[in-house]
C-alpha cells in the first residue's frame, strides 16, 4: 500500500448510511409498484432503527468513555462521527417524508386515499368511533405526566403521542396537579399515549363506491382524543409523535448459578432499559411541550435528536396492506424446482449421486425442509447435526428436528442465543427442542456461531454415510422468500468430514482442528483468503490468468481491503458486488485502479456470499456464510465451502455475471459515493428477473 494516498477507506457507518440511501432510492423509483415503494420506506426506517440501536450506540459509548476513537474509526473522532451521522439522517428522513407524500398522491389515482383525522368524512365518523371504543381504547396506555413523580420509562422504538391539553378553567388549588405545576403552566396538562403494537397500524375502511380509505392508527387516536380525555374540560388539544431508540447492547452478569440461557434471557429483558441514543419528534410540536419532555427525559448532547415528520415507526409500512391491488405490487415469481431433483422421491438417494445447488428465492426452500423431514422418518438415519441462527416464527425446521428426536434419532442442535433481535425466539425454540429430547449446544464463549450447516449420518451396508447441506443464509422459510441465498446439498465425504469437525469444536472448543476442504473462522478463513489472494498476485506478476470476484453483504475489514489494494497494484482484476457496507474505495489510480464495485438493491435482499479466484486455469469457487468484516473473520464461527461440481461452478459464475451485468438496479460504488445507477446502451438487464428467467430456462420452461 502507498502510505501517501489519502482517503484509503470509507467510514463504515457512513457507508452503511449510503446503503440505506439506496433502499430509499427504491422508494422513490417510479418504476417500482406504488405499494412496494411504501414498503421500501418501511425497510429504510427499520434499518435505521437497528442502526441506532447497535452502531450509533457503539460510537456513543466510545465518546462517553472519553476516547476520541480515531484509531478504531480510521481518522475521525467519535464526536465528529456522531455529528455527521445525525446530519445525514436528518437529510434522509426529510427525503423519506417527501417520498411518502408523493406516493400518497399517486395512490389517489388508483382510488386509494390515506387520510388523517382532519379529513374524516361524515359517513366515516361512526366506523371510527366504534373501532376506537371496541378495539383501540382497551389497548391504550395513557400517562398523565403532571401527576407523576417520575417520568415513565419509554419503551424502545415504540411510538408515543405527546398530548397537551389546554384547560378551560384553572385546576383547583387543592388538586395534586396544581401543586406540581407553576403559575405559567397551570392551565395545561401534558400526557403521553402509547401507540399499541398489537393493533394494525393501518385501519382500512370498508370499500365504498370503488374507493378505498385508510387511516393510520395514530390519526384515529387523534380523532378520538375527546373520548380518551373525556374527564377533562379542555378548550384545545394538540398531539405530536415522539420516539426513543435505546442501546441494544446485551450486558451479561457474572452469576455462576445462572445457566447461559438464563443470562441471555435476563440480558434481553434488561435491553429494554438501555440508554437512549436517539430521540425523534414531530418538528411541528409546540416548543413548551418539547422542552417539557426533554427536561423530564434527560435528553443529552450525545443523543441524536432528530426533528422528523408527523409519523414515526415508519417501519410499519413494511406491512402496508395489499388491498387486493395486484397491479400495485411486484409480479409474483413462484419458486421453482431444482432441475433433476424431484420433491416427490428421496432426496438422499439423489444427493448420494451428485451435488445440487438451491438458490432461494428462485428455487423453493422446501428442499431444505424435505431433507430434514425425510431424515426424521428414515429408519437408516441415526444422527442429525445442525446449526441454527435465525428461525421463522412458525418453523418447519424446528418441527422436523423435534420429529426426528421423537423418532429416536440423535439430534444435536447448535443454536445461537445471541442472534441480535432474535434472542427471545431462539430461547423459545431451544426450550421446545430440549423438552423433545434434542441435544442443545448453546455456543462458545466469545464467539457467535454464524455458519449455516447440517449433516446427517445414515447407516448403509453396515457403515455410516454422511449427507448434508451448507448454506449462505439462515434456515428460515420466511426470509427464504425474500433473501437470495445459496445452499449446497452434498454427500462429499471430505467436505462433510470437515463439517463434522466443526461440530466437535462446538463441544470441545479448546482444540483447534485442521480442515482439508472448508475455510473456518475464526482460525483459518483470514489466513486462507490471504493465501488465495497471494496466489492471484503471483499469477498476475507471472503473466498468468489472475482475477478475483466477490459477492458480499459487507466489506469493512481494513486488512482485507489492504490485501485487495495490494492485488490491484499487482494487476489482479477484481470485481466486487457488495449490497451494504463497502469501506473499500474502488478505481483510484495507484491504489485500486483494477477494482470495480457495484451494489444491487431490488425486490429481493441480496444475501448470498460468493468468492471466486481465477487461480490461473483452475478456478476456485466458494460459497460462504461470512462477509469480509472483522467480526466474521475473527469473532465468529463461519464456514466457506468449496464447490467441486463443475456444473454448479458454472451456475454460480453465471449468477455472478447476471448480477454484474445489471443496468437497471445496480449502482456504481466509487469515490464520489453518490449511489449513481449504472446506465449504458446495452440490453436492459434487471438481474433478479434475469436470474429467475435463467433458472426457468434450465428447467426447459
Amino acid at each position: 500500500m502507498q502510505e501517501n494516498i489519502e482517503n484509503q477507506y470509507i467510514n463504515r457507518e457512513l457507508s452503511w448510511l449510503q446503503f440505506n440511501a439506496r433502499v430509499l432510492q427504491e422508494a422513490a423509483d417510479e418504476s417500482v409498484p406504488l405499494i412496494e415503494r411504501l414498503r421500501f420506506i418501511g425497510i429504510f426506517s427499520n434499518n435505521l432503527d437497528e442502526f441506532f440501536k447497535v452502531r450509533y450506540a457503539t460510537i456513543k459509548r466510545i465518546d462517553q468513555a472519553g476516547k476520541d476513537g480515531k484509531n478504531v474509526l480510521k481518522g475521525i473522532t467519535a464526536k465528529e462521527l456522531l455529528d455527521q451521522i445525525t446530519k445525514r439522517v436528518i437529510k434522509q428522513q426529510a427525503e423519506s417524508l417527501r417520498t411518502i407524500e408523493i406516493i400518497k398522491e399517486k395512490l389517489k389515482a388508483h382510488n386509494i386515499y390515506i387520510i388523517n383525522e382532519n379529513e374524516v368524512a361524515a359517513g366515516q365518523d361512526g366506523y371510527i368511533r366504534h373501532y376506537f371504543v371496541n378495539t383501540v381504547s382497551p389497548a391504550l396506555v395513557t400517562y398523565i405526566l403532571n401527576d407523576l413523580d417520575e417520568f415513565p420509562h419509554l419503551k424502545d422504538s415504540v411510538a408515543y403521542l405527546a398530548v397537551k391539553l389546554v384547560l378551560k378553567e384553572k385546576i383547583p388549588k387543592e388538586g395534586k396537579i396544581s401543586k406540581i405545576l407553576n403559575q405559567k403552566t397551570q392551565e395545561k396538562i401534558y400526557a403521553l399515549i402509547e401507540i399499541p403494537k398489537n393493533i394494525d397500524r393501518f385501519v382500512v375502511f370498508p370499500e365504498k363506491d370503488g374507493k378505498q380509505y385508510i387511516i393510520m392508527l395514530d390519526d384515529l387516536i387523534r380523532y378520538c382524543l375527546h373520548i380518551n380525555f373525556s374527564i377533562f374540560d379542555y378548550s384545545k388539544a394538540t398531539s405530536h409523535m415522539i420516539k426513543i431508540t435505546r442501546d441494544a447492547q446485551l450486558d451479561f452478569d457474572n452469576d455462576l448459578r445462572k445457566s447461559f440461557i438464563q443470562k441471555i434471557s435476563s440480558s434481553v429483558k434488561s435491553r429494554l432499559d438501555g440508554e437512549p441514543v436517539r430521540f425523534v419528534y414531530d418538528k411541528n410540536i409546540d416548543k413548551d411541550t418539547l422542552q417539557f419532555l426533554m427536561n423530564k427525559m434527560g435528553i443529552g448532547s450525545t443523543d441524536s435528536i432528530i426533528p422528523g415528520g408527523r409519523y414515526h415507526n415508519r417501519r410499519d409500512y413494511m406491512s402496508f396492506p395489499d388491498l387486493n391491488k395486484q397491479e400495485l405490487l411486484y409480479k409474483k415469481l413462484p419458486p421453482i424446482e431444482i432441475p433433476g431433483l424431484s420433491l416427490q422421491g428421496s432426496l438422499l438417494d439423489k444427493i448420494a449421486k451428485k451435488d445440487y445447488l438451491q438458490y432461494t428465492p428462485y428455487h423453493t426452500f422446501f428442499y431444505t425442509i424435505k431433507f430434514l423431514r425425510e431424515s426424521a422418518i428414515d429408519p437408516k438415519v441415526k444422527t442429525i447435526k445442525i446449526t441454527i441462527y435465525r428461525l421463522a416464527n412458525i418453523s418447519h425446521i424446528a418441527s422436523a428436528l423435534i420429529n426426528a428426536a421423537k423418532n429416536g434419532k440423535n439430534v444435536i442442535v447448535q443454536i445461537e442465543l445471541q442472534a441480535r433481535f432474535d434472542e427471545e425466539a431462539n430461547i423459545r425454540y431451544a426450550e421446545q427442542m430440549q423438552r423433545a429430547g434434542v441435544d442443545i449446544i448453546f455456543g462458545i464463549k466469545g464467539l457467535k456461531v454464524h455458519c449455516k450447516v447440517c449433516i446427517i449420518e445414515r447407516e448403509e451396508k453396515g457403515k455410516l454415510k454422511r449427507y448434508g447441506f451448507i448454506s449462505t443464509g439462515n434456515f428460515n422459510e420466511s426470509t427464504a422468500k425474500l433473501y437470495t441465498d445459496y445452499t449446497l446439498f452434498t454427500a462429499h465425504e471430505g467436505i462433510l468430514k470437515d463439517v463434522n469437525k466443526v461440530f466437535k469444536f462446538f463441544e470441545i472448543n479448546y482444540k483447534v482442528n485442521r480442515y482439508k476442504h472448508i475455510l473456518v473462522s475464526p482460525h483459518y478463513t483470514r489466513s486462507s483468503l490471504y493465501k488465495l489472494i497471494n496466489k492471484e498476485i503471483r499469477h498476475a506478476r507471472e503473466g498468468k490468468k489472475a482475477g478475483i470476484k466477490l459477492k458480499l453483504n459487507s466489506l469493512s475489514d481494513y486488512d482485507m481491503i489492504d490485501k485487495l489494494y495490494e492485488a490491484s497494484n499487482a494487476g489482479v482484476k477484481i470485481d466486487i458486488i457488495v449490497r451494504g457496507i463497502c469501506c473499500l474505495v474502488p478505481g483510484v489510480e495507484g491504489m485500486s485502479e483494477n477494482i470495480r464495485a457495484i451494489s444491487v438493491v431490488d425486490k429481493f435482499l441480496e444475501h448470498s456470499r460468493l468468492y471466486v479466484f481465477d487461480n490461473d486455469e483452475e478456478t476456485k469457487v466458494y460459497i460462504s456464510s461470512a462477509d469480509w468484516m472483522t467480526r466474521n473473520l475473527d469473532r465468529r464461527v463461519e464456514i466457506a465451502c468449496p464447490i467441486y461440481d463443475e456444473d454448479i461452478k458454472k451456475e454460480l459464475m453465471d449468477s455472478f455475471s447476471i448480477c454484474w451485468d445489471d443496468n437497471v438496479k445496480a449502482r456504481k460504488l466509487y469515490e464520489q459515493q453518490d449511489n449513481a445507477y449504472i446506465r449504458n446502451d446495452k440490453v436492459k438487464v434487471r438481474s433478479q428477473i434475469a436470474t429467475y428467467d435463467y433458472y426457468l430456462e434450465k428447467l426447459g420452461k
